[in-house]
Order: structure tokens, then sequence, then C-alpha cells
């Protein structure tokens, strides 16, 4: 029977079909023939309007066709109905934020904890370029139908076609390698993932490198140096502002500090992929993003994965993962398990258990200035995104969004408007609002179905149960990784 047939037929009997095979290999709006009507869930549009009880959400081609009460809604022939009442339906997540160049452990960032020696840098790169499909399903498998890789090696420029021509991965769009002020040394003998801004004659080759291979934006990380003048820097900031406006392409800015955010704001920044965290913002920082249209990103989460990395690995114990769906492949919680022998290389490099008290204290600190920021950013009116940064260490491609938008809730955000930032937001700050983020006729069908209400706790996102992707619905059930706590060490 051909598959899109088989999936038709198991639907009309009662049973919502994975369609992974089919999805593996054919573009997913391709998959089946048939129109889908959600019917008699509550949608929660994101837009941020109130939630529609008991509506209709038809699905055709990929794309909503309809959403509003079933009376209002035509139903193509033929037309698969599936039964949501008790549900919620709200737009598939955006992560915002994620590095596809990183594993979410120490080996993919040896500038945290060195383990080169137990998994050789240039072998844990390879591995990740040759397997991107582990994060593709875990990313997809915890409910994100989109995510915007802000950085990393060149082999990343292919994950879009890889993700479309595979079906069943979410949407992906890269900036391919940062532009650094610092000259950072995590870099491979003949590929670099960081190309340092040393002056402002060379940027524009940088940023016309990146426009030819095909990247969404460019990416600066604004790192202060000691040994460099500030002006220097912001010079140079400045510069990969006008080159990336010249060559079309929206500039996003690490920038972690007011000064430095408001030197990437005059420079024309598009996007601000984390919290300023030294201080307050003030007025003129607010000003400067709404003059700009710059979207904000706070992304809380990511620095306390660091310090609870070191945290377990001196205590000897593996750190628990956060994954409710059983998302995270073996490889990687293979190499998050070996995190409890890694005690005696910690403490080797000085570390002790005050030391790390001290770390959390300041860590503390710093979040209740970020979570004050993020607040006082919504407040002004300023867009804001929902990005993890997944890939650093514990922050792990997939399930580190339901941490992050529990953080953005208990930051002072209500869970509606943590949901329009995980949804229209981060298509706002990847220049796809026209295409994803809200629920409305015409736009690609990236759904989520929950079985908790996400307008009364950001929390709900933990129970989603199915993923709709460009028309193609899935169970998270069966998404989920294999089960084997073992992964091959060579493959």
């Amino acid at each position: 029977m051909h598959k899109a047939q088989a999936f038709i037929v198991a639907a009309l009997a009662g049973a919502l079909a994975l369609v992974a095979g089919a999805a593996a290999t054919a573009p997913v709006a391709e998959s089946f023939p048939a129109s889908i009507a959600l019917v008699g869930a509550t949608v929660v549009d994101g837009t941020g309007a109130p939630p529609r009880t008991d509506a209709v959400v038809v699905l055709s081609h990929g794309r909503i066709a309809c959403v509003g009460p079933k009376e209002t809604c035509s139903f193509p022939d033929p037309t698969i109905e599936i039964d949501l009442h008790g549900k919620w339906v709200t737009p598939g997540l955006v992560d915002a934020h994620v590095h596809f160049s990183q594993t979410g452990w120490a080996d993919g960032r040896p500038d945290s904890l060195d383990v080169r020696d137990l998994y050789p840098y240039a072998e844990v790169e390879d591995r990740l370029d040759r397997h991107a499909e582990r994060f593709f399903d875990a990313h997809l498998c915890s409910g994100t139908t989109t995510v915007f890789d802000v950085g990393g090696y060149p082999w990343t420029f292919d994950l879009p076609r890889r993700a479309e021509a595979r079906g069943r991965a979410p949407r992906v769009r890269v900036a391919g390698p940062l532009l650094s002020t610092w000259d950072f040394w995590l870099n491979l003998p003949a590929e670099r993932q960081f190309l340092y801004l040393a002056n402002p004659q060379g940027v524009r080759d940088q940023v016309t490198y990146l426009k030819q291979r095909g990247a969404d934006a460019v990416k600066v990380w604004y790192i202060p140096i000691e040994e460099r003048p500030a002006e220097e820097m912001a010079a140079v900031v400045r510069k990969a502002g006008e080159e990336a406006a010249r060559a079309g392409l929206p500039l996003i800015v690490h920038a972690t500090s007011l000064d430095l955010a408001k030197t990437a704001l005059r420079a024309g920044a598009h996007y601000l992929v984390h919290s300023v965290g030294d201080r307050p913002v003030d007025e003129e920082f607010l000003r400067l993003a709404r003059e700009v249209g710059a979207v904000y990103c706070p992304t809380l989460t990511v620095a306390r994965g660091y310090l609870r990395m070191d945290q377990a690995a001196l205590a000897g114990k593996s750190p628990e993962i956060d994954d409710p769906h059983g998302c995270v492949d073996p490889w990687t919680r293979a190499r998050i398990a070996r995190t409890a022998d890694l005690g005696d290389r910690v403490r080797a490099t000085g570390l002790t258990a005050e030391r790390l008290a001290a770390r959390d204290r300041a860590l503390a600190g710093r979040e209740t200035v970020e979570a004050r920021n993020l607040v006082a950013v919504h407040a002004a009116g300023i867009p804001v995104a929902m990005g993890t940064d997944a890939g650093n260490p514990l922050t792990l491609h997939g399930p580190s969004v339901y941490a992050e938008m529990e953080a953005m809730e208990a930051a002072g955000l209500s869970p509606m408007e943590v949901l329009v930032a995980a949804t229209r937001g981060g298509a706002k700050a990847m220049g796809l609002d026209e295409e994803i983020g809200t629920i409305e006729a015409g736009k690609a069908a990236d759904l989520l179905v929950l079985d908790a209400d996400p307008t009364a706790s950001a929390s709900a996102f933990r129970t989603v149960e199915k993923v709709i992707r460009a028309g193609t619905v899935y169970e998270v059930k069966d998404l989920a990784a294999p089960t084997s706590s073992k992964a091959p060490e060579h493959e």
C-alpha cells in the first residue's frame, strides 16, 4: 500500500499514525493528499488573543487553511477529523538560539572542561556533522518546530537543506561562523567557527563570505578583552553592522552587559541573544531597542548548566537530565553520565566546593538582574523571543525549552506572554513571522497538541502529546529516542 494511503486508512480507523517513514525522505507538505481537521480543542493562537474554545483548525497541503468555529470552516474531501476535545492547540515552539556545533556537554566546549584527551575535538565535531538528525529528533520530540542556529562551523550551512530533505525535522535557519571581537582558539585546523574581527578593513570580506555561503544572519560575539581597547572593539562591531546592512542580512549580537548591548543597538543589531545582566537596563537602552526594532532573547538558564556540570563532577555524580519525553539520544546521555568520572580533573583545575558556592551566589545575583531586565524590556513593548543556547553544557537540544520558558515565567512574564515569546517572538527574531509563529490561515501548519492549559502555566508545554510539522502529525511517544543507556564510541 502507498505510504500516504496507509496513513489515511490508519487515521480513519481511529489511530493517529506517526508518518515517520514518509516524512523521513519526502517533502513533508506532500506526505499525504488529505486535509486534516483538528476538532474541539482550545486554540491559543500565539498572537496574545484570548483562547478559542471548541475550535477547529483545518490543515491542507502543509498549511493552515482555516481556524475558527466549526461552522465557519469548510472541510475539503477527503478530510481526516481528529477529535481533540479537552486538549489545547498552540503554534510550534521556536528555539531562536541554538548551536548544532555543540554537544550539550564538555566535549563540545573544551574551554569549559577539557576532555579532549578522552574525546578528540575533531572527532566530536565530525560526529555532530554526520549525525545532526539526533538533534533534529530531540527538538521535534520536545515540541520545537523551528530552530535558529546562531553560530557554528561552516558545515551548519547545509542544515536547512538536510532538515527539509529529511522531513522529520524542525525548520532550521543558520548564521554560520561567528564574527568575534576575541581571537578565540576554539576552532579546527582547517575550519573556523570564530572569525576574528581584527580591524574594520577586513569585515567586508567576512560578511561577504557569510552572504555567499547562504547565512541567514550575521552574528557577532561581542566579548570584551582587557588587552584590546574598548573603542577599537566598538568600531569593528559598528562596521559589522554596516556590512550586514549592505549585504541585506540581519545583525545578531551576543552582548551581556549594558554598555556592550547599547553599542550593539547603535550598530543596528536586530537581535540580542543574551540578557543584559550586569545592571538594570535604562531608558537609553530601551529607546535604542525600539528605534532599531530589536528583538530581545533573555537566554536565562544556560549559565547554570555550566555550574551544574562542575558541581556534579566534583560530587562524583551524573547530573540529572530534564527530559520528560525521553527525547535526548543515547550518545548524548552516555556522555553526560561520564561527568561523574571527572572529579579529579575538575579538582586539578583548582576548583573547590567553596569556589563553586561563590559562583552559585554570583550567578544568582546576575539571574536576579536578568529577570528584572526581561520584565522591563517586555513592559517597554520590545519584542521578546525564547532561546535556550542549546548545545552548551547541560543545555540540551530539545527539552531545554521547558526550563527556559519556566524561567521566563518565574521572572515575571505571564504564561500567555511566555507562549507568545516562544512562538511569535521567535518567528519575528528569525524574520519568519509571515510564515510561522501564529495559528492563522495561510501560515505553515507547525502546531502542538497539549494535555494542559499553557495559559495557566508555562510548564504545560511539558505535556505535549502531538507535534505537527508542515501538516504531518507525529505522536511524541513515537519521536522519543531509543532507551539504551550506552552509545558506541565509534560510528
